[in-house]
């Protein structure tokens, strides 16, 4: 039986229109829906293959997804707008910047519909090991498969400057240590996206409390 620590954490709920999330933004994407841009036939063909939604509801969604984007992309500069309305006073921007990972699946600096739908469907109905593996890329600054000291720090630092309850209540150096630690099961110097899933499957202690954080930034308030 798998631990239920996503589970708990409402991350099994069907949640409506697939607002995995931060509700702001999903809010910001709805209005008019005036644009006429066809989705290209092999991303519906994708998307109901590798999800169960149906076309349809991907035709619904997407006209959705182009209020705020009519050219079918999210840039970083909006991305990074967007985030912001769900934390007032907060900085993001750093932030922003590792949540993005998850989405820019192809590296082009834009997320497209397709990318947009994945991660929103994997967080909804994903497994655990699914959706750690999405979350995984948060922690992966230079996308190399692998999580470093270096990189753990920065997370860690980036993550409480949005938790305004903990930010000076914590040692930051030493959750980062201590979260590594727990992950870096060979004790190689680095983690690889397996030690990162088995660490937080296990419900270790910091491993659980740094992914939880990021799995709030997608649940609805």
């Amino acid at each position: 039986m798998k631990p239920s620590f996503l589970t708990s954490h409402k991350l099994s709920k069907p949640m409506k229109n697939y607002k995995v999330i931060p509700t702001l933004i999903y809010r910001s994407l709805v209005g008019n829906r005036n644009s006429k841009l066809p989705l290209p036939e092999e991303d519906i063909e994708y998307l109901e293959k590798t999800t169960s939604v149906n076309k349809a509801q991907i035709d619904t969604q997407y006209q959705i997804f182009l209020t705020n984007h009519p050219d079918g992309q999210i840039s970083k500069k909006s991305f990074r707008s967007m985030l912001a309305d769900c934390f007032p006073g907060a900085d993001t921007s750093r932030l922003s910047k590792h949540i993005w990972r998850m989405y820019d699946t192809n590296l082009d600096g834009f997320i497209d519909f397709r990318e947009f739908m994945m991660v929103l469907y994997v967080m909804s109905y994903g497994s655990p090991e699914d959706n750690l593996k999405q979350i995984f890329r948060v922690f992966d600054i230079d996308n190399d498969g692998k999580i470093n000291p270096a990189e753990m720090n920065r997370i860690v630092k980036d993550l409480l400057k949005v938790d305004k309850g903990n930010e000076n209540n914590m040692n930051k150096e030493a959750l980062a240590r201590s979260a590594f630690n727990e992950m870096d099961e060979n004790e190689d110097g680095e983690i690889s996206q397996e030690e990162f899933t088995n660490a937080c499957l296990a419900q270790k202690k910091f491993s659980t409390m740094l992914t939880l954080k990021i799995i709030d930034i997608f649940l609805e308030k």
